[in-house]
């Protein structure tokens, strides 16, 4: 039985590295990266993957050695240690030492997602005269993304009387710069566009800026990722990536679709805030 045993857990790790070599050709890790910082970001997951499965495969190997080799029916009695101060130096030092690698090795995806934020000016300070202006505010709320655009008279800034107001319905243009601002209305949402290679926490009481590029048109996913409540499972939208022409096109019709159907007084009060 004990050699039946040590086979069924060599299967694992055979069944295991014959997953990760097929699955390309199903496209079972990854969507379609469309994010300027995407690749440097996928670099870093196939790395950590291709280690921790290098790790696994031996970690896998050696215990169906021992199974095999130390089969308690078979074997003449085994000699039990209660320690060995090298080894566990040893193995400890290697982990640590890999953990540091990869918290260097990973410091420029860091810091073109979370760090070098684009509305910061020369000397590096977010609020400068030199500010890029945020394209649109995100709210989220159980259970929605409340979009707002600044209106086509406040000339980029948002907070006027006229701004845009959509739900579920995020249209950017591509190949430009995206700063948005990130908050939430009430719980802890995680604003996740897959493709985009974005995930950002919505944290209620802050504002959250949140930057990236997409280079490549069409319709993509934009979810929660943060259990937020009952209703986490159907919080999700779109994302349209289409040329600066399309956009102002389309913002300009939801501008016309808006002034058609809001109340003044209601536009005044600011409501969808």
């Amino acid at each position: 039985m004990g050699k039946f045993w040590s086979i069924v857990f060599l299967l694992v790790p055979i069944l295991g590295v014959a997953v990760f070599v097929v699955s390309p050709w199903y496209n079972l890790w990854l969507p379609r990266d469309i994010s300027q910082n995407g690749h440097t970001i996928d670099h870093l997951f196939y790395f950590i993957l291709w280690l921790t499965g290098a790790v696994f495969v031996v970690t896998e190997v050696v215990l169906f050695w021992f199974l095999w080799r130390y089969d308690g029916k078979a074997s003449a009695p085994v000699k039990f240690t209660h320690g060995s101060h090298s080894l566990e130096i040893v193995w400890t030092i290697i982990p640590a030492a890999v953990l540091l690698f990869i918290a260097i090795y990973q410091m420029n995806a860091w810091a073109n997602s979370k760090i070098r934020n684009p509305a910061a000016g020369p000397d590096g300070i977010y609020g400068t005269a030199d500010d890029m202006r945020p394209m649109l505010e995100v709210t989220a709320r159980q259970f929605e993304w409340r979009l707002r655009y600044p209106g086509l008279k406040a000339e980029g800034v948002l907070g006027d009387d006229d701004d845009i107001f959509v739900v579920n319905d995020l249209h950017l243009p591509v190949n430009e710069e995206i700063l948005l601002e990130l908050k939430s209305a009430d719980v802890l949402h995680s604003f996740f566009l897959p493709n985009a290679r974005v995930k950002q926490d919505a944290v209620p009481g802050m504002k959250i800026p949140v930057w990236f590029r997409c280079t490549q048109t069409g319709t993509y996913d934009l979810v929660c990722a943060e259990l937020c409540g009952w209703g986490h499972y159907k919080m999700k939208g779109r994302l349209t990536v289409e040329s600066r022409e399309d956009f102002d096109k389309w913002l300009a019709e939801k501008n016309e679709e808006q002034k058609a159907t809001q109340d003044p007084q209601l536009a005044a009060e600011g409501v969808g805030e």
